[in-house]
């Protein structure tokens, strides 16, 4: 198994990370000092990130977003979006993220006057100048918010700004209640304008939620997807259901984020998260962070977490990678790039220390 230090310095790569969910507490502090935002816990960073750490540990999808708002009160104005967005590049190049896919929902940041369009301008800067001065990929993508009811609008702004960075679309935001066929329409103009599909699913709802996002919004990756496993009957060997039988032969990509599912009760532990299964019996997973700031990671410390609790050897880390690569929205020749001239080789150099 290797070291923390080893994947520390191996190329990776991140699909599910959220913007408003990774913010640097000093700069959380600054920017609610800025805007007149009183309502943090804290002004200091360090005590901040631990409570709002606890207060994301509470068994609940629901309880879990609440976090969310403190993060979305200092983001309403483009020089915070473009600072944060340009940080979230630094500190994934300072982590050893080769290609970064950033998620964010535009329609959070219009309450003092921001439009969606000016919202994904300033995030859009802030990616592309963290990309220029670190060396790191990274990309946008949009998010609709499923309980609000502007998933159609979110989606033709994605689309307004394919040819900036946008990549993808996603609907986020409370599963329980907000299945994703209702959102259909969001998801034809954005596989018809370019982009990418990927669906929270399979995470606070269950197979309901994943043969919605499959069948009738067109998921090409599904963000989390873990209670896929409860299409999976525990035989001798195990029997998948349809839907599991799905997913497992089209290889659907599954974006996997172990600590913020374990943090909304999907598992008790790292060690008891359903990755292990789905890794085992050949599901396409892949290892990501969700929210930096709210579940105290990245995407080194991931990475490392299921290799200590599954035994993975280096190898199996460069597949995961691999696997992210494969299934990320960049131009086909970008992904191969990814995987001829920065996986491979990086994770060649470092055979030597493999153990």
């Amino acid at each position: 198994m290797p070291s923390a230090e080893v994947i520390r310095r191996a190329p990776k790569l991140v699909l599910h990370d959220h913007l408003d969910g990774g913010l640097r507490p000093t700069t959380l502090v600054e920017l609610a000092q800025a805007a007149g935002y009183t309502g943090l816990p804290s002004t200091d960073p360090d005590a901040l990130a631990a409570s709002i750490r606890r207060s994301v540990a509470t068994g609940s999808l629901e309880r879990y977003l609440t976090a969310f708002t403190h993060t979305v009160a200092v983001l309403q104005r483009a020089a915070a979006l473009e600072r944060v967005a340009y940080e979230c590049v630094a500190d994934h190049a300072a982590d050893g993220v080769a290609y970064a896919e950033v998620r964010m929902a535009p329609e959070l940041c219009t309450a003092e006057g921001l439009t969606l369009d000016a919202a994904l301008e300033a995030v859009l800067a802030g990616l592309d100048r963290g990309s220029r001065t670190h060396g790191v990929s990274a990309r946008l993508i949009v998010c609709g918010m499923r309980e609000r009811g502007r998933t159609l609008d979110a989606a033709q702004a994605a689309v307004r700004w394919r040819e900036r960075g946008v990549v993808g679309f996603d609907i986020a935001g409370p599963e329980a209640g907000f299945p994703p066929e209702a959102h259909r329409e969001a998801f034809r103009v954005a596989r018809d304008g370019g982009l990418g599909l990927t669906v929270h699913a399979g995470e606070g709802a269950g197979l309901s939620s994943l043969r919605g996002a499959l069948l009738d919004c067109g998921a090409e990756r599904i963000g989390h997807g873990v209670r896929i496993t409860d299409d999976i009957a525990d035989t001798q060997p195990p029997t998948f259901g349809d839907l599991a039988g799905l997913v497992h032969e089209r290889r659907v990509p599954l974006e996997v984020c172990p600590t913020s599912n374990v943090h909304i009760g999907l598992a008790g532990s790292v060690a008891e998260h359903p990755f292990g299964l789905l890794h085992r019996l050949g599901f396409n997973v892949t290892v990501n962070t969700d929210n930096r700031l709210m579940s105290g990671v990245t995407v080194s410390s991931e990475v490392a977490a299921v290799a200590a609790a599954f035994d993975l050897d280096l190898a199996a880390v460069e597949a995961l990678q691999v696997a992210a690569a494969d299934a990320a929205f960049a131009p086909v020749e970008e992904r191969h790039r990814l995987i001829d001239d920065v996986l491979r080789p990086g994770f060649a150099a470092l055979a030597p220390e493999r153990a």
